[in-house]
């Protein structure tokens, strides 16, 4: 069935052209991320994050993690500081391209990341009219599909070797529809909500008789689609799902992850991007609009991943020599601005995996060691300032 074009978010024709294209390559895309509420920002007429007030509801678990357990998994001593958590995210997470790069790197820092799939990367072209984007036409999605099915077949391949590896799959839900592209899910409802993590759940059971080692009950979170979402509509729908842990929110600075309604939020921090002197949620979408206003300059790729290399740096140091608060960096396995963000994510991460005291861990391995502190000691950590590059 034919696929209807979409525009991208809060993009330009021309730009949104050019992440289109980037997403058909690399399977790993997304439209613009919610931008920060700096001025330049406002400026440029892009909404406000979403933030949802932290309630109280009840903490949710996760198994524990299995032996042998890494020296860090443990409850601390006393005045001992926790380690600086890393957490690596790539929204999308289906190129080849990009994991034959991250999986090595990893296995060599030791570092476990998190892919949040976008479903329809599990189906084949063929069978898109499978899927129905609440509100959306039937075979209707904003990222494509899946390829041939010889594509899929192989993607479930080195899925199967991320997730042997130790690595984390979560949700990125499935047909990307965000704002400008309506009904996009910050409009919509718990029930539609509980359609897409439906089809969503529905595919990866597919998935699973073609080969696909992905155990459903390990999906334990995910990121929305463009950060965006009425919190209120969506968490009663993740948690009917099995969801524990949402990082789709922004928080100012570097934040502890905090239980709302029932689910924790790791948020994206926003933070100062030292040559630019301006704010950017620490996303790589967000970053490359603050550098340029999203527009494809190759042959500035280095000078890119310089800033935001320079910025991941200056934003772990914060942290580390202050709340020591787990750090969430965001990104996509892409090619934008001639492969800029990539290369800076994977750069960043062969610095700072190996650095003392540092951890690049999966969401659920933070909560599982979480859990194994006293509540007195997340209390405290929790209310330590954010940390502010």
């Amino acid at each position: 069935m034919a696929r209807k074009q979409k525009r991208l978010g809060w993009v330009t024709t021309g730009v949104a052209l050019g992440v289109a294209l980037a997403v058909i390559v690399t399977l790993g895309g997304r439209a613009p991320e919610r931008q920060p509420t700096a001025p330049d920002n406002v400026a440029a007429g892009l909404p406000a994050p979403q933030r949802a007030p932290v309630t109280d509801g009840p903490v949710p678990q996760v198994p524990p993690a299995a032996d042998p357990k890494p020296e860090w998994m443990r409850k601390l001593g006393p005045n001992e500081k926790p380690p600086q958590f890393v957490m690596f995210s790539f929204d999308g997470a289906a190129s080849k391209a990009h994991w034959d790069r991250v999986l090595p790197l990893a296995r060599q820092v030791k570092a476990h990341v998190t892919g949040l799939l976008s479903g329809v990367y599990m189906l084949s072209d063929d069978q898109s009219g499978s899927y129905t984007g609440p509100g959306h036409d039937r075979g209707d999605s904003s990222i494509g599909f899946g390829g041939t099915r010889q594509d899929v077949s192989q993607r479930i391949g080195y899925l199967n070797d991320a997730l042997a590896a130790g690595h984390e799959l979560g949700t990125h839900y499935m047909g990307h529809f965000c704002q400008g592209d309506e009904p996009s899910v910050g409009r919509w409802n718990t029930d539609q909500w509980n359609t897409e993590l439906d089809q969503f759940f529905g595919v990866v059971d597919q998935a699973g008789q073609q080969g696909f080692k992905l155990d459903p009950t390990t999906i334990r979170g995910g990121r929305t689609p463009c950060l965006e979402g009425d919190w209120k509509a969506a968490i009663p729908a993740m948690k009917a799902h099995g969801l524990v842990y949402d990082t789709s929110q922004v928080s100012l600075g570097v934040t502890w992850p905090t239980v709302v309604d029932g689910v924790y939020e790791f948020p994206l921090p926003e933070v100062h991007v030292p040559a630019l002197n301006k704010q950017a949620v620490m996303m790589d979408y967000n970053l490359w609009f603050a550098l340029n206003r999203a527009d494809e300059e190759p042959a500035r790729a280095a000078e890119f991943t310089s800033v935001v290399v320079d910025t991941y740096r200056d934003v772990y140091r914060a942290a580390f020599n202050g709340n020591r608060a787990p750090l969430t960096i965001g990104n996509h396995f892409n090619e934008w601005a001639g492969g800029a963000f990539s290369a800076a994510v994977e750069q960043f991460m062969g610095e700072v995996c190996v650095q003392k005291e540092t951890v690049c861990a999966t969401y659920t391995e933070v909560i599982q060691w979480m859990q194994l502190q006293d509540p007195q000691v997340l209390a405290q950590l929790r209310s330590f300032p954010a940390a502010r590059n």
